[in-house]
C-alpha cells in the first residue's frame, strides 16, 4: 500500500507538463481544458487519451461516471495536493486509541444509480448496495454444464430429477460466450425451456472469469430487459468426491430456522487507521442483537494496528496476525468450538488465493458440513486458470500468489453455499445485500440475483458488455465477478 501510495503521488506530481515540478494543475484548468460541453463535471470521454484518463476511475468514487471539480479536490486532498496544485501540510498525527464508530445497517445509504455518497462513507465501506426483488417468468430447474466424467453427471442427474428438472449439456463453458452459434441455439433451448433455477456446473478449469461472465451474458438476455432472468448458483469443488457431497447434502439439507442461527464473524484490522472491517463485525453483531442472537467477534491485528479499537465482550477473540507473509493456521480450542457451533460465517478484509481476512487456506476449520461462509475478500474464489492478466499485489499490500480457491477448499470440507469474489471485491457493501436476502428466507440464487441485477442498474451494463474482450488488469467487469456456490433453489435460513 505504501508503495502504491508514492505511486500515485509521483503520478499526480509529475504528469503535469508546463507546470513546476511538485505541483499539479490547477482543477479549475484542468476543467477549463477537458470540460468540453461546459457543464461543470467531466465525463470519462472527455479525458479518454490524455494524462487524466487513469485518475478518472480514481475520482469517480460512487461510480456515476460523472467527476465534480469538488470530487478532484476531495481526491486530491488525501494525498497531500489543494485545489491550486500546491501541496499541502501534513496534518498533525493524531494519538490515543480511536472511538469505532458502530451505525445500525438501517442508517448505512443503499446506493443505487445516482446515489451521492460521503466521502469517508465510500472509503469505509460505510453503504449498501441498493437492490430490488426481479419477478423471473420460468418455473423450471435447470442443471448447465460442461462435465462428461459419470462421477460428476450422475449427481447433476440426481439433483435434477430432485426439482423435477433437466440436465443440459455443453462441450465447454469457459468458451461459449465465444462460439456464437453454440451460444445462440443455448439462449433458443433456454428460453423454450423457461428456467426458474440455474444450476451452473463448470469443470473446474472452465471456472474463470470469462465463462461466469458469459453465463451473465447469456442469463440477461432471455428476455428484453437488461437484468438476469434467473435465479443462478454454481455448483463447483475441487474433486468429484467433494462435489458429489456438495449435491448430497443440498437435497438433504433442512432450512435454519431463526432461533437456530449461530453466526461468527470474522475480521481484520491492519493498521490504527483501518478500521472498516472491524466496523462491520460490530454492526452485524449489533445487527443480531435485535433478536437476541450474540454473534462471536475475531478481530486480527496487524503489527501496525498498536492503539485501533478494540470490541469489548466475552464473545471477542483479539488476534495478532503473525506477519511476513505468513497468516493464521490454527485456532484455540475454544475458539474452533465456536466455529463448530457455528452456521453462519462471515468474513470482512483483505484477501488473496489461499487467504481471507488473515487466515490463512490451512486455517479454515475442518469441518464446515452444512454451513454458509460469505467472504468479502479479494480473490476468495479466485479460479485456477485466469482469463485475467496477473496482479503482483493486492489490496493491503499483499502479494498474490497462486495458490488454492478459499471458498473452494470451505466447499471441499462441507460448506452447502459459499460466497466469495474471483478478482478484487468490494466487500460488505455487496456482501451484506446477499446475506440480508438469504435471511429474509429467500433461496441460494434469488439472493444471487438481486446482487447482480443491483450491480448491472448500478453501472448500467448491457447485453454485449458483460465478457471481458480487452485484456486489462481491473476491467469494469470485475464487480460482476461474485461466485455464489451453492443449490440456486437451496434455502439456507428461515425468516
Amino acid at each position: 500500500m505504501r508503495f502504491l501510495i508514492f505511486s500515485l503521488l509521483l503520478f499526480v506530481s509529475t504528469c503535469c507538463v508546463g507546470h513546476v515540478q511538485g505541483q499539479q494543475a490547477p482543477v479549475t484548468e484542468i476543467y477549463k481544458t477537458h470540460d468540453g460541453n461546459e457543464d461543470g463535471v467531466l465525463e470519462s470521454e472527455e479525458v479518454a487519451g490524455t494524462r487524466y484518463a487513469r485518475q478518472f476511475p480514481r475520482w469517480d468514487v460512487d461510480g456515476d461516471k460523472k467527476v465534480s471539480p469538488q470530487e478532484v479536490i476531495v481526491f486530491r486532498r488525501r494525498f497531500g495536493i489543494a485545489a491550486d496544485g500546491t501541496m499541502l501540510r501534513a496534518p498533525a498525527p493524531k494519538l490515543g486509541p480511536k472511538t469505532l464508530v458502530v451505525p445500525e445497517i438501517d442508517d448505512l445509504k443503499r446506493v443505487k444509480k445516482g446515489t451521492r455518497l460521503l466521502r469517508e462513507d465510500a472509503r469505509n465501506s460505510a453503504f449498501v448496495l441498493g437492490t430490488i426483488p426481479h419477478a423471473v417468468e420460468g418455473t423450471q430447474y435447470v442443471v448447465l454444464t460442461d462435465h462428461v466424467d459419470s462421477e460428476f453427471l450422475q449427481p447433476l442427474q440426481k439433483l435434477a430429477a430432485h426439482h423435477q428438472g433437466q440436465v443440459v449439456t455443453v462441450p465447454d463453458l469457459a468458451v461459449l460466450y465465444e462460439q456464437q452459434d453454440r451460444f445462440t441455439k443455448l439462449q433458443k433451448q433456454l428460453r423454450g425451456i423457461g428456467p426458474r433455477y440455474v444450476a451452473i456446473a463448470p469443470r473446474l478449469d472452465s471456472f474463470r472469469e470469462n465463462m461466469l461472465l458469459g453465463m451473465w451474458e447469456l442469463l440477461s438476455t432471455l428476455d428484453s430487459d437488461p437484468e438476469i432472468d434467473a435465479f443462478p448458483g454454481f455448483l463447483v469443488a475441487s474433486n468429484a468426491n467433494a462435489f458429489s457431497k456438495l449435491i448430497e447434502q443440498s437435497l438433504k439439507h433442512a432450512p435454519v430456522a431463526a432461533n437456530h442461527l449461530k453466526p461468527i464473524a470474522i475480521s481484520q484490522v491492519l493498521s490504527d487507521a483501518e478500521t472498516r472491517s472491524l466496523q462491520k463485525a460490530a454492526i452485524l453483531r449489533k445487527h443480531f442483537r435485535k433478536t437476541d442472537l450474540e454473534t462471536p467477534v475475531v478481530a486480527i491485528y496487524g503489527k501496525k494496528a498498536k492503539t485501533a479499537p478494540r470490541l469489548e465482550g466475552k464473545q471477542v477473540w483479539n488476534l495478532e496476525a503473525p506477519g511476513g507473509g505468513k497468516f493464521i493456521e490454527s485456532f484455540s480450542q475454544k475458539l474452533s468450538d465456536r466455529f463448530n457451533e457455528s452456521n453462519l460465517i462471515i468474513m470482512h478484509g483483505h484477501g488473496i488465493p489461499g487467504m481471507s481476512c488473515s487466515v490463512d487456506i490451512q486455517g479454515i476449520p475442518e469441518n464446515l458440513q452444512g454451513k454458509v461462509l460469505m467472504t468479502g475478500s479479494c480473490f476468495s474464489a479466485s479460479p485456477k486458470t485466469s482469463d485475467l492478466p496477473e496482479m503482483r499485489e493486492a489490496p493491503g499490500g499483499y502479494t498474490v500468489e497462486k495458490r488454492d480457491s478459499f471458498v473452494l477448499r470451505a466447499v471441499d470440507q462441507g460448506a452447502v453455499v459459499a460466497f466469495g469474489h474471483q478478482r478484487l471485491s468490494s466487500g460488505f457493501p455487496h456482501l451484506y445485500p446477499v446475506l440480508e436476502s438469504w435471511l429474509q428466507g429467500s433461496t441460494v440464487g434469488e439472493g444471487y440475483q438481486e446482487l447482480l441485477n443491483g450491480l448491472i442498474n448500478l453501472k448500467g451494463i448491457r447485453s454485449g458488455d458483460f465478457v471481458i474482450r480487452q485484456q486489462t488488469k481491473r476491467p469494469a467487469q470485475n464487480v460482476l465477478l461474485y461466485v455464489v456456490i451453492g443449490d440456486p433453489a437451496l434455502q439456507p435460513f428461515v425468516k
